[in-house]
């Protein structure tokens, strides 16, 4: 095999035979099993960082999380203070669809986020406006939530733009 064909395989494999899929969680016997709606109904307060694509921490936040449930409809209202003062919030409106996946809407959310869980796992996608300098810029979001116990989950987020991962952000969880 010639170098050029070689460096393709190996590219093609590094940029898609290493990403997780919530179905390699599908024989996960953890308990507790991630439930959406069971965790998130009452208070739940965060805490978290976001870094940049170096991994440089860039700001510091905490969240109180109150969550309503009406039948398959979850809304939750997330209240963010971040380290610099800046205040924002967040509403989510998240239905629980007939095959048990999950589609949601914010304020601040471009179209619908999908999700989906398997065992302690939720994976969880949508395209976000960010505030950025005087405007606002679309950016993915790739959420990796893992349940720890009764009250203790914590999320795992990329960022990316045009495909190209930007940043991450990092949040624990405390039901209350």
């Amino acid at each position: 095999m010639n170098v050029k064909r070689w460096v393709v395989v190996v590219f093609t494999w590094l940029l898609f035979g290493c990403n997780t899929q919530i179905s390699d969680y599908q024989a996960d016997n953890s308990t507790p099993t991630f439930n959406l709606f069971e965790y998130f109904v009452g208070n739940t307060t965060a805490w978290g960082m976001v870094q940049d694509f170096s991994d440089k921490q860039t700001r510091r936040f905490e969240v109180v999380i109150v969550g309503t449930v009406e039948g398959d409809r979850l809304t939750l209202v997330e209240d963010f203070v971040f380290d610099d003062g800046e205040i924002q919030q967040r509403i989510w409106v998240i239905e629980r669809q007939a095959d048990g996946s999950y589609r949601g809407t914010a304020n601040d959310v471009v179209g619908v986020a999908l999700g989906s869980e398997q065992g302690h796992v939720m994976h969880w996608q949508y395209d976000l406006q960010l505030p950025w300098n005087d405007g606002t810029t679309q950016v993915a979001m790739d959420d990796w939530l893992y349940r720890q116990d009764e009250k203790h989950l914590f999320n795992i987020t990329k960022i990316s733009k045009f495909g190209i991962e930007v940043g991450q952000v990092t949040i624990f969880f405390q039901k209350q």
